[in-house]
């Protein structure tokens, strides 16, 4: 299925403004706005609609971990047991300040986990003590580390 839209020059201006990295700043759309001479709320208007409508899929933020000083990054596999909630579960792990991803998965085969964490601190031991604080926080006591050894290219689809 092809989806077809009109875009304005203004909108496409401020598509390609939002396809890179955000602009610095407390207030990011605002900066659009200013950057493409138009109104935060027309900038919030036209990402709202085309997320609503579907042309847009997700819009998120990319961590540059090591840039920000976070050497070490751990996804940790959860196995959330049934009977337990796993939506308050998932709260509790994503109010911390040092997870950036937290997620739901359906479980398969021998892989049992079924919620996923991506866990950054300036140490293995960093990691290890979050992971700490959330079993005795979440009472999940089943998970697996995989540590980062490598950071990959990160990019954002370019349209125009």
């Amino acid at each position: 299925m092809t989806y077809s839209i009109e875009l304005t020059p203004k909108q496409k201006e401020i598509l390609k403004i939002v396809q890179a990295d955000l602009p610095d700043s407390a207030t990011p759309f605002a900066e659009i706005a200013r950057l493409t001479n138009t109104s935060e709320q027309e900038v919030l208007e036209l990402l709202t609609k085309l997320k609503d409508e579907g042309y847009i899929r997700r819009f998120g933020a990319t961590l540059r971990h090591q840039q920000a000083g976070y050497d070490h990054n751990a996804m940790v596999a959860w196995y959330v047991e049934e009977g337990q909630d796993i939506d308050k579960i998932g709260q509790i792990m994503a109010s911390r300040p040092e997870i950036t991803h937290c997620y739901e998965r359906r479980n398969c085969l021998d892989w049992p986990y079924n919620l996923y964490t991506m866990i950054h601190g300036q140490s293995e031991d960093d990691c290890e003590h979050v992971i700490s604080e959330l079993v005795q926080a979440t009472g999940v006591t089943q998970y697996e580390i995989l540590f980062s050894c490598k950071e990959l290219k990160k990019t954002s689809m370019e349209y125009f």
